[in-house]
């Protein structure tokens, strides 16, 4: 069970991240770790429902995979994503009433995988009226800043908001934007390599800048990212072309900015609403 403390909530607020060595225990973070072969390789998916985004770029050296709301495909990642406990977590860290899920990450870094370039999560969410994230990243495997593991940038919530990265995917220059964007405000770059066992990880602030090396290590890295809205949010129509708005705007009704719970679920809410159905999908796999 995840719980947040006043004083953890103020070294998030203070650093714009927050690592803890154990979100899950560590089972539970190994039923996950064993469906990445069948989704990432074979395509297996459990429910029969296709995640919403499957980049998996071929190179040499090779990319960083992704798989992007795993949790409408699997059961093991939906149980920690949907989880009430997660979404209360991210929600008293945003200092909101409610936790809303935007997508998750499956991410699998191999041996020698290209970096991620450093960016800020919630440029990429502007098509949201309140783009203001909180994100948590689950560890599968041991983590070592030699290992590619994710990387912060210790206070740079606190920087603004810059613009989407030219180069998400493999760049040759993983710090490129946030570098230009410390020497032009006079700024210095404090990197905290993530290093945690199985079932640990960190959250951090939309904002912060952040990103992953490349794994120099002999094993892959492999994780769990979920991305949360605070729970009142809508559409914002000006902003549909911006980050990745185009992927999601497909889910915005005709004539309305509300925003559809069937993909985008609330997992908590301080008054005890949660979106109906979750738990029995959970429990059963059903829609």
């Amino acid at each position: 069970m995840i719980k947040i403390t006043e004083k953890q909530v103020e070294q998030f607020r203070k650093d714009g991240f927050l690592i803890v060595d154990k979100l899950i225990e560590p089972d539970a973070a190994q039923a996950i770790l064993d469906r990445y072969e069948g989704i990432f390789q074979r395509g297996e998916y459990e429910t029969g429902i296709k995640p919403d985004e499957v980049n998996l770029p071929a190179g040499d050296p090779p990319f960083t995979h992704q798989i992007c709301n795993a949790w409408k495909s699997d059961l093991a990642v939906a149980r920690h994503i949907l989880s009430e406990d997660l979404g209360k977590a991210c929600a008293q860290l945003g200092g909101w009433n409610g936790a809303r899920l935007m997508i998750d990450n499956l991410l699998w870094k191999p041996v020698n995988g290209r970096p991620i370039g450093f960016h800020q999560d919630s440029m990429y969410s502007l098509w949201i009226d309140k783009p203001a994230l909180v994100s948590c990243w689950l560890a599968l495997d041991h983590t070592t800043a030699e290992g590619g593991t994710l990387v912060y940038i210790r206070g740079s919530h606190k920087w603004g908001g810059a613009k989407p990265i030219m180069q998400f995917h493999g760049p040759e220059d993983d710090l490129k934007e946030v570098r230009e964007w410390a020497e032009t405000h006079d700024l210095e770059l404090d990197l905290v390599p993530i290093e945690v066992p199985p079932g640990g990880g960190a959250f951090h602030d939309g904002w912060l800048w952040h990103g992953s090396r490349v794994n120099r290590a002999d094993v892959p890295r492999r994780a769990l990212a979920a991305h949360f809205f605070q729970s009142d949010i809508q559409f914002n129509p000006e902003l549909m072309t911006v980050g990745n708005g185009p992927i999601y705007g497909r889910y915005k009704k005709f004539g309305s900015n509300e925003v559809d719970e069937a993909y985008f679920p609330i997992t908590w809410r301080e008054d005890g609403y949660r979106t109906p159905g979750l738990d029995e999908y959970l429990e059963k796999g059903i829609v």
